[in-house]
């Protein structure tokens, strides 16, 4: 069985090349992460929803014309049998742009309709960012939630915040007193490589110093190689043996503390589904305890009113106060 569309976007086929083969392109529009070796027996995997990758190898790759890689699914604790389909996608200079042809070969009969839809997903959503620049948040980033996918679903949304901000924002003030948003990005990334460091990710440099980047390429080693060890026992964290619950908690309230603390200060909207803020709330509620606060993480609890939604009382609960975010 296979699943064939084009679609026109107002891009050159160089750039609409890029769309479909970058990964810091790819993150804004199909992937949550993406990392490529754009040639030839070069592999990729794209964490396309939470808990769930597209694994592959390029068999044929022409800058601006054609690119066909194979396309297999892997999930945590499933085993992967390769080769299981084909993907060609063509590009050819018309009117208004470039069309796009996407044909999936190879499908199971079972997966053709499922696949169909997503492709329609996803072909939709590069006409919007190749059109407007922007795709918007991807409602297919919400499943059911675990902490694996909770870290997933809220580093997209960081991801998001992260790659609207310029360098003009750079030396804004965040809502945490020690932090400009230069600042916070540096801490961020050193509380994702601490856990990394512990999961025994070999220290690899950006291939950006766009922030963005930096957070996009170290989190998506930390969380493949959190989800393949699993949640059992304790990570060496350096200062002290920590229950692996408990760090597999801390990515997601980095993530989406941290996305609110970027956008408040940059004066952006935070889009967050109340389901994640709500489930990241209660993990909050596991991982911040008195002592937490003592040792000065986090601030006191601050009052919100008995309206609130999910995220203001994430937020509260951090010790931040939720007034001044864009949307809330």
């Amino acid at each position: 069985m296979s699943f064939s569309k084009t679609v026109v976007i107002p891009v050159t086929p160089d750039a609409a090349f890029d769309l479909i083969t970058q990964p810091e392109r790819l993150r804004r529009w199909q992937t949550i992460a993406a990392r490529v070796d754009l040639r030839v027996g070069g592999e990729f995997r794209w964490t396309v929803v939470p808990g769930k990758s597209a694994i592959g190898t390029f068999t044929e790759v022409e800058p601006g014309k054609r690119v066909v890689f194979t396309w297999d699914w892997t999930e945590p604790g499933i085993p992967v049998i390769p080769g299981g389909s084909t993907i060609a996608i063509t590009m050819e200079e018309t009117d208004g742009g470039t069309a796009v042809t996407l044909r999936h070969d190879g499908l199971a009969p079972d997966d053709e309709a499922g696949h169909a839809e997503g492709w329609t997903h996803y072909l939709g959503r590069l006409v919007a960012i190749a059109t407007t620049g922007d795709a918007g948040a991807d409602p297919w980033t919400l499943g059911e939630l675990d902490r694996f996918t909770s870290a997933d679903a809220t580093l997209a949304i960081a991801q998001r915040v992260l790659a609207g901000l310029g360098d003009k924002d750079m030396d804004l003030q965040t809502p945490c007193d020690d932090f400009t948003v230069a600042q916070l990005v540096d801490h961020l990334e050193g509380s994702v490589g601490s856990i990394a460091t512990a999961l025994g990710v070999a220290a690899v440099g950006p291939s950006s110093t766009a922030p963005e980047v930096r957070i996009a390429e170290l989190s998506q080693r930390t969380l493949e190689a959190f989800a393949a060890r699993g949640l059992e026992g304790t990570l060496d964290m350096g200062f002290a043996e920590v229950p692996a619950t408990i760090m597999a908690n801390i990515l997601s309230i980095e993530f989406l503390v941290h996305a609110w603390d970027f956008a408040t200060a940059a004066d952006h909207t935070l889009e967050v589904d109340p389901k994640l803020s709500g489930y990241v709330l209660e993990l909050a509620r596991e991982t911040i305890s008195p002592q937490v606060r003592q040792n000065g993480s986090f601030a006191d609890e601050t009052v919100v009113d008995e309206s609130a939604g999910s995220l203001e009382r994430l937020i509260a609960f951090t010790g931040r106060t939720a007034a001044q975010v864009p949307g809330l």
